[in-house]
């Protein structure tokens, strides 16, 4: 954590784009809320408002793996991060687990904003469109977890979110693949941060 306070500390005056890359059980969301949390004048938005609505994956086959990077909207969520890159106030999409679904015009960035964090799965993910991604961070930190971590932190997701054994053996076939997509495709990030150094830093 330390580390990665003293690289946004150098990055300098004007809006500043920070991605918070990992797999999904990595703890990219706690990590970036925890930053959000801690440093002045900080917005986060995450990716998962980009979700593509489900009867949409629904009418194309694809709700058996939403999650996998052709179930959101890459080239809206590309267009989003140029906007914040170029600064001003930006409106948001913001994905409601609860409901299943995101709202638009639910998150605000505003002008004076100086440093925003985003997170998601495929922010270095080297294909088309995301890899013109990579262009756009002043920072990349990756999140570096083994994947039997990954598997038993996803296993304690689902099941407390009351799947029976079927849909949690499915839920974990689908993040675990995506998992391996996130760390066989992203490109290099700037920081690389393993949960022992996370952990060990203490909060800012």
């Amino acid at each position: 954590m330390r580390e990665i306070l003293d690289r946004i500390a150098g990055l300098g005056p004007g809006r500043r784009i920070v991605a918070i890359v990992g797999a999904p059980g990595s703890g990219k969301s706690t990590l970036a809320a925890r930053l959000a949390a801690g440093l002045a004048d900080a917005a986060l938005v995450p990716m998962d408002g980009f979700h593509l609505d489900n009867r949409l994956l629904e009418a194309e086959g694809l709700r058996g793996c939403k999650g996998a990077p052709q179930t959101f909207d890459a080239a809206g969520f590309v267009a989003l991060v140029q906007r914040l890159k170029a600064g001003g106030e930006v409106v948001h999409p913001v994905f409601d687990r609860g409901l299943d679904l995101s709202i638009a015009g639910a998150g605000r960035v505003e002008a004076a904003t100086r440093l925003v964090l985003v997170e998601g799965n495929y922010l270095l993910l080297d294909r088309t469109p995301w890899r013109k991604l990579a262009g756009l961070w002043d920072l990349s930190v990756m999140l570096d977890v083994p994947m039997e971590e990954l598997r038993r932190r996803l296993t304690a997701r689902w099941q407390g979110l009351g799947r029976s054994p079927a849909e949690v053996m499915a839920h974990l076939e689908n993040d675990l693949g995506n998992a391996e997509l996130v760390l066989r495709e992203s490109l290099p990030a700037d920081l690389l941060v393993r949960p022992a150094a996370m952990s060990s830093a203490g909060t800012p």
